[in-house]
């Protein structure tokens, strides 16, 4: 696992969009995709340098991590809508290849099992995105998911609402079920990419990266997966206890960038 830490969250956005943009020059052709704050700054830049340098995503098929139960598609904080927003109307990546669990399907446990298909039809992934909760959730994969679950029908825990609360206005609720890749569905990837930023992502980040590997906090199964890489900046990386230690590695972790 290579752990990068970068000063703020603005370099780590840069950070993490030159690896998404060098494993396209290298022939990615399936990315994932989270959503949230986590990778809005990786997105900015991805933006940016397709506007202006010429980045393509033509022809690359991207898979969304999740998604509300009961919030159809056009509704402004599905991640179907949100993805839309930070990403796909500023680049060239093609909306029929943006897939993602239909949250408002009559059937949500069939058609969590239709969404995993396909990513097993399609994948595997090339490069999957991830952020973390504050409570060590990757996906919504809640504490106490199994390490080796797949794409399901999952209820989120209090404080994740809480967290997520900020982005629903007019006091509508966060929705309680939502349609999740599972852990073992995120493991399936050949690349982990996990970014977060801000002090309150330090105690998961180091239970992350440091602490046991097991479902007390989902994030943890970076540690074992064959290639995994973390972005953080320096309010996420404090609780670190061998943050010297990466940072010596930084520069030789990430192709072209010096520590």
């Amino acid at each position: 696992m290579e752990i990068v830490i970068v000063p703020s969250a603005d370099e780590a956005g840069r950070v993490v969009a030159g690896i998404v943009a060098r494993a396209l020059a290298a022939g990615a052709r399936t990315l994932g995709l989270a959503t949230g704050s986590s990778p809005v700054g990786a997105y900015r830049e991805l933006a940016r340098q397709h506007r202006e340098e010429g980045l393509s995503f033509a022809g690359v098929r991207a898979f969304l991590l999740d998604e509300y139960v009961g919030l159809p598609a056009n509704h402004p904080q599905s991640y179907a809508s949100v993805i839309r927003a930070d990403l796909v109307d500023h680049v060239d990546l093609a909306s029929d290849d943006v897939h993602g669990p239909d949250g408002a399907a009559p059937d949500v446990e069939e058609e969590a099992r239709r969404y995993d298909d396909a990513l097993r039809r399609f994948g595997p992934v090339d490069l999957q995105l991830l952020g973390i909760g504050t409570n060590g959730h990757v996906g919504f994969n809640e504490p106490g998911s199994s390490l080796d679950s797949r794409t399901r029908v999952a209820t989120l825990t209090d404080e994740t609402r809480r967290d997520n609360s900020r982005f629903f206005t007019g006091g509508e609720p966060v929705p309680r079920r939502v349609i999740t890749q599972g852990l073992g569905t995120i493991r399936a990837a050949r690349h982990l990419v996990l970014v977060a930023s801000g002090r309150r992502k330090a105690a998961a980040i180091a239970a992350a990266v440091e602490g046991p590997v097991g479902s007390s906090c989902p994030a943890s199964i970076l540690q074992v997966h064959p290639h995994a890489t973390v972005v953080v900046d320096e309010a996420a990386a404090r609780l670190l206890e061998r943050a010297d230690r990466y940072r010596d590695g930084a520069g030789h972790a990430i192709p072209g960038r010096r520590s």
